[in-house]
């Protein structure tokens, strides 16, 4: 996985579904937003990778930019198409699978939750 901690630049526009691109065998970050009080990143996932099972204490926001994806939260799959969007609850195990390439955008806004 690859992860490109610096922020796109402001006040200039961007065609968000090309901020990004599909690398072969890979998952790509960007961060769009990086701030105390949240962020926003962009992510590419090439057909057949998958992001691990993890939790966030926070709310996580996901909207599909590209392609098709596979979330699992709690137990529960999710098959998310171009455009659709779903809330990941604080404190929920989720992952990602891959079954084609993908592209989305994550919103944590850590505001409201005790660390």
């Amino acid at each position: 996985m690859q992860s490109d901690n610096t922020e796109l630049e402001k006040s200039i526009p961007h065609i968000v579904v090309e901020i990004i691109e599909y690398v072969p065998n890979s998952i790509l970050i960007k961060t769009i937003i990086k701030k105390t009080t949240g962020n926003v990143t962009i992510t590419s996932m090439d057909a057949g990778e998958e992001l691990a099972e993890k939790t966030v204490p926070f709310d996580t926001f996901i909207q599909i930019i590209d392609g098709k994806a596979q979330l699992i939260i709690n137990d529960k799959k999710y098959n998310l198409r171009l455009g659709e969007g779903i809330v990941i609850p604080a404190h929920a195990a989720h992952c990602f699978n891959a079954t084609e390439q993908f592209k989305m955008i994550s919103t944590i806004i850590k505001s409201g939750y005790e660390y």
